[in-house]
C-alpha cells in the first residue's frame, strides 16, 4: 500500500509556524516512505474562506520547498459527496434537525446544575439534546430537510455500530502520540462517545457538511493511509472512527504530533500574525530558518 498523507488547511487566515510544522512533517514522512503528499483546502465554511488566503497557502508551502499532488482537492467542489452521506445517515434514522444557537446550548447545558461548568468535548459544550425529540421531519421516513443544522443522534449511532457485530472498541493505530503520550494500538469503547462528544453537528444551516463528516469522507476518497495532524485533534479521532464505521470507510493510521506554542505556552492561532510564515518571509527568513525554529 502506497503511503499517502495530507495537509488540510482552511483558507481563513495566514499559515503560521504550527502549520509549517504539520505540513513539513507530513511532507517529509511521505517522501521518506516513497509515498505521496496531498494538499486539501478545507473551504466548506464559505462565510470565512477567502481566495486571498488560499493563494497565500500555495505561495507559503511552495516557498517552504514542499510539493504536492495536482489538482488540489477543494472541499467546496465535493459537497455532493457530503450530501449523499447525509442522505444515508438520515435514511438510517441517525440524524435530526437542530435549531439551537450557541446561547441556547449554553443555557440548556448549564441549567441542570447551576454554577457547574457544562461538559465539553472536541466541539466545545456538549449538546444537551434539546431538539432530539422535537416534532418535525422524521429521519428514516420524511425527506432530509434543507437549510437546517443536522446533528448525529449519538446514542442511536452507537447502537447501530454495536449491532453490526464488529469489535466492541473503535480502534486505530497511533504512530505519534496523544496528549497523555498514548501510542500504538488505541481503542475507544463506542459508549464513551455519549460523554466525550455528544450529538455532534454533521451539517450546518448555511452549508452542507461539517469538519467531522467532510474529513472522513475526504480521507477515504483521497486514499489517505496516514493522517498527520496536531495532538489537539486527538480527541476527535473517536468521532472519526465512529463515522468511518457508520459509512463503511477505511480507518487510516494516525500520527498526532506536538503543537508549536508561543512564549507563554499557548498554541498558535491564525490571528497571531507575528508568527505567520508570510511575516518571516518578508523579514528575510529562509525555509531553513523556519525548519530550525520548529526543530525539523
Amino acid at each position: 500500500m502506497t503511503f499517502r498523507t495530507r495537509f488540510a488547511p482552511s483558507p481563513t487566515g495566514p499559515l503560521h509556524l504550527g502549520h509549517a510544522y504539520s505540513a513539513i512533517l507530513a511532507h517529509d514522512m511521505a517522501r521518506t516512505a516513497g509515498g505521496a503528499f496531498v494538499l486539501r483546502i478545507e473551504d466548506i465554511d464559505r462565510d470565512r474562506a477567502r481566495p486571498k488566503w488560499e493563494d497565500q497557502i500555495y505561495e507559503d508551502l511552495a516557498w517552504l520547498g514542499l510539493d504536492w499532488e495536482r489538482p488540489v482537492w477543494r472541499q467546496s467542489d465535493h459537497t455532493e459527496r457530503y450530501a449523499a452521506a447525509l442522505d444515508d445517515l438520515w435514511r438510517a434514522g441517525l440524524l435530526y434537525p437542530c435549531t439551537c444557537n450557541r446561547r441556547d446550548i449554553l443555557a440548556a447545558a448549564s441549567a441542570p446544575q447551576e454554577g457547574a461548568a457544562p461538559l465539553t468535548g472536541p466541539d466545545g459544550i456538549l449538546y444537551p439534546g434539546t431538539c432530539r425529540d422535537k416534532p418535525g421531519p422524521r429521519p428514516g421516513r420524511d425527506p432530509r430537510p434543507d437549510g437546517v443544522a443536522l446533528r448525529l443522534n449519538m446514542a442511536a449511532a452507537i447502537r447501530r455500530v454495536l449491532h453490526q457485530g464488529r469489535a466492541a472498541h473503535l480502534a486505530f493505530q497511533e504512530t505519534g502520540h496523544g496528549p497523555d503520550g498514548q501510542h500504538g494500538q488505541i481503542g475507544f469503547p463506542p459508549e464513551d462517545l455519549t460523554v466525550l462528544a455528544g450529538d455532534i453537528v454533521l451539517s450546518r444551516k448555511d452549508f452542507i457538511g461539517s469538519y467531522h463528516l467532510a474529513v472522513v469522507l475526504d480521507d477515504a476518497a483521497q486514499a489517505i493511509t496516514h493522517v498527520v495532524r496536531g495532538e489537539d485533534l486527538f480527541d476527535a479521532t473517536a468521532i472519526h472512527l465512529l463515522l468511518q464505521r457508520l459509512l463503511d470507510l477505511p480507518t487510516p493510521v494516525y500520527h498526532h504530533h506536538r503543537l508549536i506554542r508561543d512564549d507563554q505556552g499557548k498554541r498558535l492561532a491564525k490571528r497571531d500574525d507575528a508568527r505567520a510564515i508570510r511575516t518571516y518571509r518578508d523579514e528575510g527568513a529562509t525555509p531553513q530558518d523556519i525548519r530550525a525554529k520548529i526543530r525539523l
